[in-house]
């Protein structure tokens, strides 16, 4: 029996999960890290690896990771980070945008202030601290060289914030002009996600009980892992969508022709399927969602607490609830406060005006993707944490008059391990 190993990099933690040849799940494993600190992803890495029956192991045949979209970092000819990452919801200051607009073209999606291209001009800072040549790596990038060693590797589902190209798969004119005045930074070589890199290490196989012949595949971002791990197995048709709700809240919908909109914080991700071609993952991440519940709420007063909720009564309540000032869809604004008054006295009541507001939130996202043009919704899966919450769904689906669907699975590392069986 050969096995095959999806691992998740989220927002909140790392998760891994290992499927057999019938897709089925086989075993998983978890831990923690700190997103802002690039050795405890290399700890986590080899722990859920490690974590995992030895049996497993031994007879893994492909891995591959996904992260969080747009968290990146700068390292040195040796894969040493010589900064701290920049995460996913970090906004780049004014001046560096005006530095972006000097070579991006008005409106690219790299215009938004947490765009990966943002942040690698922001990065620039540290430049001096390293050698001559330095690599721009998105988290996933990074967790694969930890595997498969080789330097400089990404995907075009995390490299769209850099600027790559989806449709023509390559960098645009724009930004080879930039990599020719700045020689010395080296943009990864871009794979299509799960396409081998290349077989681990030997050493890393001896760690961790991996066979030499285990290959790596070029990662993805977790919501596109969370996109199919919701579908599982079926072919998804155009107009499926699905909601992913961990820290963040992002939306997805399939469709057969491309969006971007850096006003609304849109854009489309390439999506190849054996049976459908070449579609469109179109959608936006907010910075709304599980983060801002934990601030005031541990999941067992969440779970207790909504279960004393009706959700067939609307809240009059009207919030923002954002972790801290930033939005980036479907309002992109790196200034837009917070916005949690008035604050009731009574807990059940400001639990209630948080998840109703959320779902008006995700409404309004799936509403502007249409206006813009996205295919038609057929259908919403859910995935991450807050599926399981019921009560929130039943509000969630007062909103969005759109059928709801049950996910075969809510963890993005699922969609890695598929990932990884169906591309060998």
């Amino acid at each position: 029996m050969n096995y095959f190993l999806g691992i998740d990099f989220g927002t909140s933690g790392v998760r891994a999960i290992a499927i057999n040849g019938d897709r089925e799940i086989v075993a998983i494993a978890r831990s923690d890290y700190d997103i802002r600190d690039c050795e405890t992803w290399r700890v986590a890495l080899y722990e859920v690896i490690a974590s995992l029956p030895k049996q497993i192991r031994q007879k893994t045949r492909k891995i591959v990771i996904d992260g969080t979209s747009a968290t990146v970092l700068i390292c040195d000819r040796d894969g040493k980070a010589i900064a701290p990452p920049m995460i996913y919801s970090d906004a780049c200051e004014s001046e560096v945008l005006d530095r972006v607009k000097k070579f991006a073209p008005n409106q690219h999606l790299v215009c938004g202030a947490t765009s990966s291209f943002a942040k690698l001009i922001s990065l620039m800072k540290y430049s001096g601290q390293a050698s001559k040549e330095l690599y721009f790596l998105h988290q996933a990038d990074w967790l694969g060289y930890l595997l498969h060693g080789k330097l400089g590797v990404s995907d075009y589902h995390n490299a769209l914030k850099l600027g790559y190209d989806p449709l023509l798969l390559t960098y645009p004119n724009w930004l080879q002009v930039w990599a020719l005045a700045n020689s010395h930074v080296i943009l990864p070589e871009i794979f299509a996600p799960s396409a081998t890199v290349g077989n681990i290490q030997g050493a890393i196989a001896l760690q961790l009980d991996l066979p030499l012949d285990c290959v790596i595949g070029a990662g993805t971002t977790d919501s596109n892992a969370a996109f199919l791990a919701s579908v599982g197995t079926a072919t998804p048709t155009i107009g499926t969508a699905v909601t992913s709700l961990g820290s963040t809240m992002v939306l997805k919908v399939l469709s057969d022709r491309s969006i971007n909109n850096a006003r609304y914080g849109i854009y489309s991700h390439r999506f190849e399927h054996p049976d459908l071609g070449c579609l469109w993952l179109v959608g936006g991440a907010s910075n709304v969602g599980g983060a801002v519940l934990r601030q005031f709420f541990t999941d067992l007063e969440l779970q207790e607490l909504s279960d004393r909720l009706d959700p067939n009564i609307p809240s009059p309540l009207d919030y923002y609830p954002l972790p801290k000032i930033g939005d980036r869809f479907p309002i992109n604004d790196p200034h837009l406060a917070p916005r949690l008054e008035p604050r009731p006295d009574d807990r059940v009541e400001f639990l209630y005006g948080l998840l109703e507001s959320m779902a008006r939130i995700e409404a309004q996202g799936y509403t502007l993707l249409q206006q813009l043009g996205a295919s038609p919704i057929l259908q919403i899966y859910t995935a991450g944490g807050g599926a399981k919450n019921q009560v929130w769904a039943k509000i969630r689906d007062r909103y969005l008059q759109i059928p709801m669907q049950n996910s075969l699975q809510t963890e993005a590392a699922y969609g890695a391990a598929l990932l990884a069986k169906i591309s060998l």
